[in-house]
């Protein structure tokens, strides 16, 4: 079976929209995380050419960087979207497993408790990245060109769905660790995270309102 990534997009949506549980909102929450991350790689690589390369000239070096940063990211949040997949399919089968006895009861809920863990990290792997990309592109307000402006702010968008996406899908899990140290210290730092990041998506976002 392909990955994820190796699909062209009519595939990929078709298979999101079919009954299969996977993909889902967690590899959704990737793409759109994939999506802003090479939006503002984007807008980098515009404020680097032509008459732009001269207005900018100050912030060259720095446009340059965050180029090589946002690409980086983008093939991270794609790399993770191929994994959330393959940690879904993990869940699916522990589920399966025999359970006639109490050996294989114990087997199996320390499959799906495990299988669960790793549901659990890609998704908050998201919002590590997600908040990572939105400094970044936050920091390259006032520094690139201006006539793709409207592109940063459709990165500050899908950025913001991405982290509240995954966010959803920490929850959603979280809520079945028997681990319960685990799922607390997992809510603290998501919730930290977005106070973080959806204030960043908001200033992004209204900086590229005021310069329509």
């Amino acid at each position: 079976m392909k990955k994820l990534a190796e699909l062209q997009t009519a595939e990929f949506v078709d298979l999101l929209a079919s009954d299969a549980p996977a993909p889902g909102g967690g590899s959704a929450a990737a793409l759109e995380g994939a999506l802003g991350a090479a939006l503002t790689a984007m807008v980098c690589g515009l404020t680097t050419v032509g008459k732009s390369k001269e207005k900018y000239a100050e912030y060259q070096e720095f446009v340059i960087e965050s180029q090589k940063k946002a690409t980086d990211l983008k093939v991270r949040f794609v790399d993770v979207m191929d994994r959330d997949t393959e940690a879904f399919n993990v869940v699916s089968a522990a589920f399966g497993m025999p359970k006639a006895t109490d050996e294989e009861k114990a087997a199996r809920s320390a499959a799906i408790q495990k299988g669960l863990e790793g549901c659990t990290a890609t998704p908050f792997e998201m919002m590590e990245l997600a908040t990572e990309t939105l400094e970044l592109t936050a920091s390259l307000l006032g520094k690139t060109n201006d006539s793709a402006a409207s592109d940063l702010g459709v990165s500050a968008l899908s950025l913001r769905a991405a982290i509240q996406g995954a966010w959803l899908n920490v929850l959603i899990n979280i809520g079945s660790l028997k681990n319960k140290e685990l799922a607390e210290d997992y809510r603290k730092k998501g919730e930290a995270m977005l106070a973080k990041a959806l204030p960043l998506a908001d200033q992004i976002y209204q900086n590229v309102l005021e310069q329509m």
